[in-house]
C-alpha cells in the first residue's frame, strides 16, 4: 500500500459520515496558555520554547541590522546605505507612525501630544536624544520606551531603520545654521525667516 492511500484511509477513519466534525473539534480538551496544567510538575500549561528556537515571525539577518547592537552595544549609525528612496520611505513611515504623537517636525508638537499632559511626547530634537547613537533609536522603535508601544509588529527591520534615518535628517533641517546652507537652498529659506 502506498503512502497515498494510508493518508487517504486515515483521512477518512477520522470523518464521521463523510464529513468533518468541526464542532467536536473545537471542544476537545486542551491546555490554553496561562492555564493550569497537571501535566506538568511546574502545573503550568504554557511552556518555554526549546533552547535555539526563535519566533516563525523572527526578521533573521546580522545584530547590528535586526537589533541594532553589536555584542550589546548600540550601532552608531544607521546600517543601510541613506539613499533617497530610503529617506522617502521614513518620512511615509514617520508621518504615519511617529508624527500623531512627535509632530510632523519631530518637536513633540501635535494635536495628540496636546492631551498627554501627565506625560508629553518628547522633541526628538532635544540635545539627550541627538545624542543617542541610531541603535538606541532603532530599539525604542522596536520595543518602545515608557508610554510609547513597541512598532516591530507593524514595522520591519527596513522601516525602522528608515524611520531612524528621517529622524536624524529632521534633526538636521531644524538646526543647521543658515550659512551652512548651499546657495541655492540659503536663498529658499531667507523668506521664512522674516
Amino acid at each position: 500500500m502506498n503512502a497515498l492511500a494510508v493518508c487517504g484511509a486515515l483521512v477518512l477513519c477520522g470523518c464521521q459520515h463523510g464529513h468533518f466534525d468541526f464542532a467536536r473539534m473545537l471542544a476537545q480538551k486542551k491546555a490554553t496558555p496561562f492555564t493550569a496544567s497537571s501535566v506538568f510538575a511546574d502545573g503550568i500549561a504554557m511552556r518555554q520554547p526549546p533552547s535555539g528556537t526563535f519566533s516563525r515571525e523572527a526578521e533573521l539577518g546580522p545584530s547590528e541590522l535586526t537589533e541594532g547592537q553589536v555584542d550589546g552595544t548600540d550601532v552608531r549609525k544607521v546600517p543601510l546605505a541613506l539613499t533617497h528612496e530610503l529617506f522617502e520611505r521614513g518620512e511615509n513611515r514617520f508621518g504615519i507612525f511617529c508624527a500623531p504623537c512627535h509632530g510632523v517636525l519631530g518637536d513633540g508638537h501635535s494635536e495628540v501630544a496636546k492631551n498627554m499632559t501627565l506625560r508629553p511626547p518628547p522633541s526628538l530634537h532635544e540635545p539627550r536624544i541627538q545624542a543617542l547613537p541610531d541603535g538606541r533609536l532603532f530599539s525604542v522603535v522596536t520595543h518602545g520606551y515608557g508610554l510609547m508601544p513597541p512598532y516591530a509588529w507593524a514595522l520591519p527591520v527596513n522601516d525602522r531603520w528608515a524611520v531612524v534615518a528621517y529622524v536624524r535628517a529632521l534633526e538636521l533641517s531644524q538646526h543647521v545654521a543658515l550659512g551652512d546652507l548651499p546657495p541655492d537652498a540659503r536663498k529658499e529659506a531667507e523668506p521664512w525667516l522674516k
